[in-house]
């Protein structure tokens, strides 16, 4: 749509909607090239609600990974906890009310109402985001705890507006819920092994239970690759059931996570730990015109 001259149009919820949901687009093509290229591949229709959720989740991780912090050096009354809870809070005030005036939440919440996301499963999300604040080490339980709020549910966010409308079986549901989970795992699983070195070095942090910087190996990389292939092979499991208009992007991203997991597979222990694997954009394109025509995981 072209920009509107609000001299001429008179402003209104309408007109706010749309500003909202280009604030929320930006974000998603300023911080990651992979998903930003993926989402294209979706259908028109269903392309701005998988921007406005990208954007919240990554605004929140922003205040307590990013921005938040460097701000607070040269302004120590910021306290990141704080801005993530007064973030959280105004994010249900927003879905409750159908309007916020901070734009990204705005955005977000127009398609939780859409589409039917539910407090459920968008505040374990923000319990996630506070062990980042809070934990630098995790048992098993509270990996799993943050994996699920952290990535699963986003996945289950996607899912919602991927298949809004449509008819499914019980069964259906269950697959494609089973599958959102698991794509959501390994791509969170599959950052945590990118940024072994941020997280050791710089963070003072381990996501991974009883693996640190001292420890990590061979053995011990192979058993996580590994069980980020299966999270990856129940995800391709339920690829068949989304619509087409979702189905290519999805493809895509689970492609391009695949590559990154195999780069893992063949990339030292010692080398995965001072260097972040990544595919390079020839490679990306080529993954990106497989989905388009149609191959599968």
């Amino acid at each position: 749509m072209e920009p509107q001259d609000t001299t001429k149009v008179p402003t209104g919820l309408n007109l706010y909607n749309i500003a909202a949901h280009r604030a929320a687009k930006e974000v998603i093509y300023a911080y990651s090239t992979s998903f930003g290229l993926a989402t294209r591949l979706l259908d028109k229709k269903l392309r701005p609600s998988v921007e406005n959720i990208y954007a919240l989740v990554r605004v929140a991780d922003e205040i307590v990974d990013g921005s938040a912090h460097q701000a607070a050096e040269l302004a120590p009354e910021l306290d990141p906890e704080e801005e993530l809870n007064k973030f959280e809070q105004e994010t249900y005030r927003a879905m409750q009310l159908g309007y916020s005036t901070n734009l990204i939440i705005h955005a977000f919440a127009l398609t939780a109402r859409e589409v039917g996301i539910q407090k459920d499963i968008v505040e374990p999300f923000f319990y996630s985001m506070r062990q980042d604040l809070n934990q630098k080490a995790h048992t098993q339980e509270s990996f799993d705890t943050y994996v699920y709020g952290s990535a699963e549910v986003v996945g289950l966010m996607c899912l919602a507006v991927f298949v809004h409308g449509k008819n499914y079986s019980l069964d259906e549901k269950q697959k494609l819920v089973k599958g959102a989970r698991a794509l959501g795992s390994a791509f969170q699983k599959v950052n945590f092994l990118r940024d072994l070195e941020a997280d050791f070095k710089s963070l003072e942090r381990s996501y991974f239970p009883d693996v640190n910087i001292s420890s990590f190996d061979e053995e011990t990389k192979m058993r996580l690759v590994e069980d980020i292939e299966k999270d990856l092979k129940v995800s391709a499991a339920s690829l068949g059931l989304l619509p087409s208009s979702a189905k290519r992007a999805v493809t895509a991203a689970q492609l391009l996570f695949q590559e990154l997991n195999q780069k893992i597979g063949t990339t030292s222990a010692q080398d995965l730990i001072n260097t972040r694997i990544s595919v390079n954009n020839f490679k990306k394109l080529m993954l990106l015109f497989r989905a388009i025509m149609g191959a599968k995981p």
